[in-house]
């Protein structure tokens, strides 16, 4: 008997054994739908962390500082300090080691991020707020993911480019004083603690409005303020991100030679990103993929670096054991679904001996019926498969709807179901049939002729 031939009476039973075949598929839909959902649920959710911690920890960033570590291992007394000096001259973090890494392969994009500290701005007209003054190349404000919402970078001098969170909470100083006076008296006064909150979130049209950077002597003394900063682009909102999360994220980016400026203006320590070399840079690569390849190349310029990839891995880490639990449940559940199947199989077997008994009359042999009694038990397997990627799609959807529903989102994603998912489902729903098939498969085939003949 041929395979062709086998699969054409084991369909046709199937499809005339509606109630034993309707029991058996959805057992097993039920099992294949639970492997789908436990890996498509540990899937999303690495993926979602991972999203988060990208746009949190920048896991596609390598920051290369200057190694003051190196040494040639030169005997003592061989070089003096002049040797010393030379040593740590190679590990600089120097204008052509950035060049040299702006050539590398997968790098997208290198700029120095040199931290000016916190500052009090003002407004010409008189409102305040406070931002932390970052000095950068503008120019590549972009490819570091801060897309601009008005203007765009400049190289004219004293332009500062600020985060969308660095136009919020501009106040005049006697209204801002004047509720902190009521909040003080009346710490637990709602309406009074709701207008301050609302007067911290609302936007300020800064845009191509000049501001001032207001930085204390550190021998004390008052506030001095800096040359007049024309405002040449606002950065836009980020995406997923509330006001009351970018109210603490107020920043202020300059070109290094205005940095440098500042620095003067405020009698602050000369910086070196303006000068031959840098105290840090950061790498942007175009992917995550690629950045131990890239950080190995920028080492063998003696340099330091740093990536927050091991985070990733240690998620990866975690994310495998809830894997394989959330994946041990739905094989748990396919397991008992397959219980049904050997039951409704063996009371298949029972009814239908005299089928058997005439088959073997007819010349068929033990291992052709067994053969018809597996493929049965693999069709039912691979429809129950196909029902469990349906049910499993049906879910997702209804959970990604409850999700949006209660988070106030639109069309978000939340849960998916990656392509590999379905195949593993499917083979697991069709090996537990034809695993669960074997038992009445035997059965059947030891069934004596005459007696099913007799009997019937």
């Amino acid at each position: 008997m041929r395979v062709r031939d086998l699969t054409r009476l084991s369909w046709d039973q199937v499809r005339r054994r509606k109630v034993v075949t309707g029991l058996c598929a959805a057992g097993l839909s039920i099992g294949c739908a639970a492997i789908i959902l436990a890996m498509s649920i540990g899937e999303s959710a690495q993926q979602y962390i991972e999203n988060e911690m990208n746009s949190f920890f920048k896991m596609d960033e390598i920051t290369v500082s200057a190694n003051e570590g190196v040494r040639s291992g030169n005997p003592a007394g061989g070089g003096g300090a002049q040797a010393d000096s030379d040593e740590l001259d190679r590990g600089k973090l120097t204008s052509q080691k950035v060049e040299v890494i702006r050539s590398l392969p997968h790098v997208v994009a290198v700029a120095p991020f040199e931290q000016l500290g916190y500052m009090d701005m003002q407004t010409t007209d008189g409102r305040k707020s406070y931002v932390e003054v970052i000095g950068t190349d503008l120019a590549t404000l972009e490819p570091f993911d801060k897309t601009f919402m008005q203007g765009g970078p400049s190289d004219l001098p004293g332009a500062v480019v600020l985060s969308y969170g660095g136009t919020l909470g501009l106040a005049d100083e006697e209204t801002r004083q004047k509720l902190l006076d009521q909040l003080s008296q009346n710490p637990y006064d709602e309406n009074l603690q709701e207008q301050f909150e609302k007067l911290e979130r609302v936007p300020a049209a800064l845009y191509q409005r000049q501001i001032q950077l207001k930085s204390y002597n550190p021998q004390g003394g008052q506030a001095k303020p800096s040359s007049p900063l024309q405002v040449a682009g606002v950065l836009k909102k980020p995406a997923g991100v509330s006001e009351n999360m970018l109210v603490n994220d107020k920043k202020a980016y300059v070109s290094l030679e205005t940095a440098e400026q500042l620095r003067r203006e405020f009698g602050m320590q000369t910086g070196t990103s303006a000068g031959q070399s840098y105290n840090s840079v950061l790498v942007k690569v175009d992917s995550q993929d690629n950045i131990k390849a890239v950080e190995q190349q920028i080492q063998k310029l003696t340099l330091a670096t740093m990536t927050n990839l091991h985070q990733k891995e240690r998620l990866a880490d975690q994310f495998k054991i809830l894997k394989a639990v959330a994946l041990g449940g739905g094989v748990f559940i396919l397991i008992i679904a397959s219980i049904s199947i050997v039951v409704a199989m063996t009371m298949s077997t029972y009814q239908r001996r005299r089928q058997i008994g005439i088959m073997k009359v007819l010349g068929a042999n033990l291992a052709q019926i067994r053969n018809m009694f597996i493929v049965e038990a693999g069709l039912l397997g691979f429809l129950g498969g196909l029902l469990g990627v349906l049910f499993s799609y049906w879910i997702v959807w209804g959970i990604n709807a409850l999700i949006n529903k209660l988070a106030d989102a639109q069309d978000a994603v939340v849960i998916f179901i990656p392509l590999a998912a379905i195949p593993v489902g499917m083979a697991f729903a069709i090996v537990t049939g034809i695993i669960s098939g074997i038992y009445p498969a035997i059965s059947a085939s030891r069934t004596d002729a005459l007696t099913a003949i007799r009997r019937e």
